[in-house]
């Protein structure tokens, strides 16, 4: 895996990668869009070559290369706070093919050190995975009305889950899967030597430097952000090996699952008793400790069995603090639990087609 990994580029392959950026995404800094390089490869294609070997060969980045711009996208029409734009990282050209490289090397071995439990990102996974297995889980638990075994979902919410990892957190998973150290060294030089210039009314303003955080937009960081995610699983699944945590089966001779995840959404399965709740608990603090991550208990929503007592559920959700029902949620763009009447449920996914026909 790691020979693989540490190879040094040939020409071809950087020429590759630069083709396969699309031409017009928005330029970084420098102000040149890929169509510029893709023009003119017969020109400036010796030294962009160069360029990217001379950082797999030192391992040094300059900092004028990882120098960013954010601009910030509206998440609604009429946004009134920071918490209504998301941040997009514009990069220049030759950082994106130093990243992309590294990305179509990483995207290699990521089924190999990713858990099934996680559907993004990984080559010959899919997102309808995800939405199946959920569905079915969901399912079980609306027909499971009789008995004393309670069971529950959880449905978390990372609040800005890649702009709060921890550098140091990234470093020991990427060392606990099993990178060697340069290929560990050139991931942190990518990630630790950014610095950034908000885009406001069309002028930059400020420099910035971070000291945690996964630029969206960064070809690599949706793939280091899965390495940090493997942590969260992993917690999971020792858990459920140590009969901490016990999973949802929704047959007899089924799997047992205790958690779905695609990204930063994650869906838990367990018991629905305080034993396990104060494990959970305890798990979620851990994982945020070590990684940065943070919970919104407030947009975050369970959902017990339909023989879940009132007065167990109450005092669950008060030791969780998650008090949102998940009734009409949504996982992965679709209704997570579905009733008699689909035509509400559905309605909002005809309207978005129609909008685009």
């Amino acid at each position: 895996m790691n020979s693989q990994l540490i190879a040094p580029p040939i020409d071809e392959e950087i020429k590759v990668v630069a083709f396969h950026i699309h031409p017009s995404k928005s330029p970084g800094p420098d102000g040149m869009t890929t169509a510029f390089f893709q023009k003119y490869w017969h020109i400036v294609g010796k030294e962009v070559t160069d360029a990217v070997k001379t950082f797999f060969h030192t391992g040094s980045l300059l900092r004028s290369i990882n120098f960013t711009n954010i601009a910030l996208i509206h998440k609604i029409s009429c946004p009134m706070s920071m918490g209504h734009l998301r941040p997009i990282s514009l990069c220049n050209v030759s950082y994106k093919i130093i990243a992309k490289t590294l990305t179509n090397r990483l995207r290699l071995v990521m089924p190999s050190i990713i858990s099934l439990n996680q559907g993004a990102f990984v080559p010959g996974r899919l997102i309808t995975d995800n939405v199946i297995i959920a569905q079915e889980l969901f399912h079980s638990l609306k027909r499971h009305r009789r008995g004393n075994k309670y069971e529950m979902a959880i449905k978390l919410d990372m609040s800005k889950a890649y702009d709060r990892v921890e550098w140091s957190f990234l470093q020991v998973m990427m060392q606990k899967l099993g990178f060697v150290e340069k290929w560990i060294s050139w991931i942190m030089e990518c990630v630790s030597t950014v610095s950034y210039s908000i885009i406001i009314n069309g002028e930059c303003q400020g420099n910035i430097s971070p000291s945690r955080g996964l630029r969206q937009g960064d070809p690599l960081s949706p793939y280091l952000y899965l390495i940090c995610a493997e942590g969260f699983s992993s917690l999971l699944l020792t858990a459920e090996h140590h009969r901490a945590i016990e999973g949802l089966r929704v047959s007899r001779g089924g799997p047992s699952i205790n958690h779905l995840l695609f990204a930063d959404d994650s869906l838990l399965f367990c018991r629905a008793s305080l034993t396990e709740g104060a494990h959970v608990r305890d798990l979620l603090q851990k994982y945020g400790a070590m990684s940065g991550q943070v919970i919104n208990f407030e947009k975050s929503s369970i959902f017990f069995s339909k023989n879940t007592p009132p007065r167990f559920r109450r005092v669950i959700s008060r030791q969780l603090q998650i008090f949102k029902v998940m009734d009409h949620d949504k996982y992965l763009g679709l209704p997570s639990i579905i009733g008699h009447s689909k035509k509400d449920l559905f309605s909002s996914i005809k309207e978005r087609v129609a909008s685009k026909v």
